[in-house]
């Protein structure tokens, strides 16, 4: 999301660049990202015995990729709230509530990249802003670089997996109820998972 820029780890040991692979810097430049092909999960400990999986349905983003230099690399995303779906209408309309994510008064979520890195191999990492319910702090993501094809469209593409872990409660989604057995009913820790196609802006 947003990194571009492979070095061997045997240059990451020295103060010299990694010489630019060419397949990569031709990939440099602007793409906005694929809703119809990309998704922004989430998961959540329930009970303290399973998993609920969610997604947002309805978001919009853009990348700028840099092959030559990965750190000149950024994302941006904006995410509609309404749009989160776990696949129970009654826990949507509970997520959406003054409980959780207060939709009619904060009904974007975002992400403005900071920091991009280039790890090695396929690897990369992003760091930036995330703002949920009015409270903007650090997220760093993950990412694997999953590839670069021209669809049969004639549109450039780029894809990319990540994934993210964050407690919940800093940024201000506190709600839980407390089981008989001990523990409580939601998780703190949530992950985020993200699978990304972007489109190469002509």
């Amino acid at each position: 999301m947003g990194i571009f820029g492979r070095k061997d780890s045997d240059s990451a040991t020295t103060a010299t660049a990694a010489p630019v692979n060419p397949d990569l810097a031709a990939l440099t430049g602007d793409y906005t990202i694929d809703a119809s092909h990309t998704t922004l999960g989430f998961v959540a400990r329930h009970a303290m015995v399973t998993n609920v999986k969610g997604k947002f349905l309805d978001f919009s983003g853009s990348l700028h990729l840099d092959g030559t230099d990965p750190a000149r690399s950024s994302a941006s995303l904006d995410v509609k709230m309404d749009s989160i779906d776990t696949g129970n209408a009654d826990r949507d309309g509970h997520l959406k509530s003054a409980d959780f994510f207060r939709t009619d008064e904060f009904p974007t979520m975002t992400f403005r990249s900071t920091k991009a890195e280039a790890l090695g191999g396929d690897d990369y990492r992003i760091t930036g802003d995330l703002s949920i319910l009015g409270v903007t702090r650090p997220l760093t993501i993950d990412l694997e670089f999953n590839g670069a094809a021209k669809d049969p469209f004639g549109n450039e593409r780029v894809g990319f997996e990540g994934k993210a872990e964050i407690l919940r409660s800093e940024w201000g989604l506190t709600w839980n109820a407390a089981l008989e057995t001990g523990g409580v009913l939601v998780s703190d820790k949530i992950k985020l998972n993200f699978d990304i196609s972007a489109i190469k802006n002509a």
